[in-house]
């Protein structure tokens, strides 16, 4: 072998060698959905577009009833460990009224269920809203969801839990369809939520399945507070799970100071 052609062989062998190294570097952020074969939704990649990789996995689940969520809660340590074994190095639960349904400890129970049951740092939506609520030094919140009245009492429970306040909050009494809502309904409504609470000092949006991601600024133009909201929160919360930083500018005053 000629000193050059040793070279070349090096060279190729290091480079084979060093691609699942850097590969292998690479966060994973395995979620779980309620719905069955839900996509890694785009607010993933349009808000960390690099550093990590997302994959999903569904429950199934029936919609956001207290029953369905009963049902579908066994299932998210299997699909867990179907995301773990797709090469997840971390999972978060991305349902927030499955998360929060039965208080604060439960949520804190399901993140610690599926810990132990992968050995991977978890999280969940409904810790995503915490997060983003104690990076916009919330106390007093209003609250605009998706939900039914029943789920927005287990909702309003959880908050007061996690050391909140809710002034206000009012649901489109929605189990399914979320996708139904345009964006300019979901912004007079949140709007309209946040002017019967007009001392409240942040707006919550609850429900993964409002597409918030492009109505955080605005809504915070127009209520001049910061806004938090299920999809957007849960995800920087994911990445900082992982230990990348979740700062972004350009959707809202929460995800540029995270």
């Amino acid at each position: 072998m000629t000193g050059r052609s040793r070279r070349q062989f090096l060279q190729t062998a290091t480079a084979a060698l060093a691609a699942p190294l850097a590969s292998a570097a690479e966060p994973v952020m395995g979620m779980i959905f309620p719905p069955a074969n839900y996509p890694v939704p785009p607010e993933a990649k349009q808000l960390y577009p690099k550093g990590v990789t997302f994959l999903a996995e569904g429950l199934a689940f029936n919609g956001m009833t207290l029953e369905s969520y009963e049902e579908a809660v066994p299932r998210i340590v299997p699909t867990a460990l179907k995301l773990k074994e797709r090469g997840a190095t971390a999972i978060s639960i991305m349902g927030t009224s499955l998360t929060f349904y039965k208080g604060a400890a439960f949520n804190q129970e399901l993140i610690d269920r599926v810990h132990k049951a992968t050995g991977l740092p978890a999280t969940s939506m409904s810790s995503g809203i915490v997060d983003g609520l104690k990076v916009a030094g919330a106390k007093r919140v209003a609250v605009a969801t998706a939900y039914t009245d029943i789920v927005n009492a287990t909702l309003e429970r959880f908050l007061t839990e996690s050391g909140f306040q809710v002034l206000t909050m009012k649901g489109l009494n929605l189990i399914r369809a979320t996708n139904a809502v345009t964006q300019e309904q979901l912004y007079d409504f949140s709007a309209g939520v946040f002017a019967n609470a007009p001392k409240a000092d942040t707006l919550l949006i609850s429900c993964g399945g409002l597409k918030t991601i492009d109505l955080s600024a605005p809504l915070e133009g127009k209520c001049k507070v910061p806004v938090v909201s299920s999809t957007p929160h849960a995800l920087m919360n994911a990445v900082r799970l992982v230990g990348l930083s979740p700062r972004v500018t350009g959707y809202g005053s929460v995800l540029a100071k995270a």
